[in-house]
């Protein structure tokens, strides 16, 4: 039973740990974009001697966007073989198998997987937002750019 005990809590801890940072990625992501929007609404282009310093400034944390909507499937698909894993290895312990409870242990690891979707989908949907927004003003101060020398 001791043994049992220790399965069942590292099956939880690897689940709840998991799920934990795939919602701490999926709020880094929302609330990076949310700056980032900000941002580009409040920029001054005419503040901008060069192109570089107005890309450098367009670009922060958008790469991070970037790594969270590339990663976090496969933090999902971490927490989905560690879940089938566990369901796997407590089934070395029991003598008789029972088929529900490998159902019910696949399932619940594939959600891991699903969460990573879930969370990578619309990181990679506000990275193309803000590369376009990028690209907009970037152009804009090269038309601008242009209006004032000629």
């Amino acid at each position: 039973m001791e043994n049992s005990n220790m399965l069942e809590y590292a099956h939880t801890a690897i689940d709840y740990g998991i799920v934990g940072i795939l919602v701490l990625m999926s709020i880094a992501s929302l609330s990076f974009f949310i700056e980032r929007l900000m941002a580009y609404k409040s920029i001054r282009l005419d503040d901008y001697e060069t192109k570089e310093e107005l890309e450098l400034d367009l670009g922060n944390n958008v790469s991070t966007i970037a790594t969270i909507g590339s990663n976090a499937p496969y933090v999902g698909l971490l927490g989905t073989v560690l879940g089938i894993m566990m369901t796997f290895y407590s089934l070395g312990d029991v003598g008789a198998v029972d088929p529900k409870k490998i159902m019910t242990g696949l399932a619940l690891a594939l959600k891991a997987t699903a969460m990573g979707l879930v969370v990578a989908i619309p990181a990679i949907i506000f990275y193309n937002i803000l590369l376009r927004k990028m690209e907009r003003l970037l152009t804009t101060w090269d038309i601008n750019s242009h209006k004032h020398r000629g």
